[in-house]
């Protein structure tokens, strides 16, 4: 009977519950390796594993490319020297090389929404059909946590969007200096408000000790200038602003500049 990989099962759950995963698989050995080709690892966002590709030093610093490589949403093959004399040699005397391919599991990209008013869940239902792992948080529909606690609770990586848009300012500050506290910041960050209300909230998180550099990376007041109004316009102004930072484009028209002759 067949059994189904449990490396390849849980790499699938992961990819639906929008956690990112590396998988390691040794796709060149020479000379005297720990693993053959093939051999497969996945690697955790928290660095704990599934399978092996060998153990020692040699699996430790693989975990620790996948690691670079989840933050970063980049993958490629990494050569690892199991001699020493190498210029990358790192001890080990097994005597070969080892080669892995490192590569990235899961949603392509990932918008995480603090608040779930009416922009909230218009951006969130525009988000799913752009095929965006979503996930929305509001502190008034039983989730129980502050927003500050549910910026906390995600394992970002540059791949991922934070979107600000609480029920009242106090949140939304409370969100935002949560996730620029942290180690890792996600590719996009934005807060909704008035100008008035975006000069507000970043003027008391410089008073908190936030350097302008950290400030200037949040995208405030949101999205892109399409004269939107009602809370389906604004979030497609918001997710278009999203896919533009995420995707590093810069966001002009696409028309021709010039006309073809005849």
């Amino acid at each position: 009977m067949f059994e189904p990989d449990p490396i390849f099962q849980e790499a699938a759950q992961a990819r639906v519950e929008g956690r990112m995963l590396v998988l390691a698989t040794v796709v060149r050995a020479e000379g005297s390796c720990p693993r053959e080709v093939g051999a497969r690892m996945l690697v955790r966002a928290d660095g704990s594993i599934a399978g092996t590709v060998g153990g020692g030093k040699f699996e430790s610093l693989v975990i620790s490319d996948a690691l670079r490589c989840l933050q970063e949403r980049t993958g490629g093959l990494r050569e690892y020297p199991l001699h020493e004399g190498a210029p990358t040699s790192f001890g080990a005397i097994c005597g070969g090389t080892v080669t892995v391919f490192l590569e990235p599991i899961g949603a392509r990209e990932r918008i995480f929404i603090s608040g779930g008013g009416h922009v909230g869940e218009a951006l969130a239902a525009l988000a799913r059909q752009a095929g965006f792992y979503t996930r929305l948080h509001d502190d008034r529909a039983g989730e129980g946590a502050l927003p500050e606690s549910f910026v906390q609770s995600v394992a970002w990586s540059r791949g991922d969007a934070l979107v600000i848009v609480n029920r009242n300012p106090e949140l939304d500050r409370r969100a935002l200096a949560a996730v620029l506290q942290g180690a890792v910041q996600p590719g996009y960050v934005g807060m909704i408000g008035s100008d008035r209300k975006v000069r507000r909230v970043l003027a008391e998180l410089r008073a908190q000790g936030f350097g302008a550099e950290a400030l200037t990376r949040v995208h405030a007041p949101i999205g892109l200038d399409l004269g939107a109004e009602t809370p389906m316009e604004i979030a497609l102004s918001i997710l278009a602003e999203v896919l533009q930072v995420l995707r590093g484009r810069p966001g002009g028209h696409l028309r021709l500049s010039t006309l073809p002759t005849a």
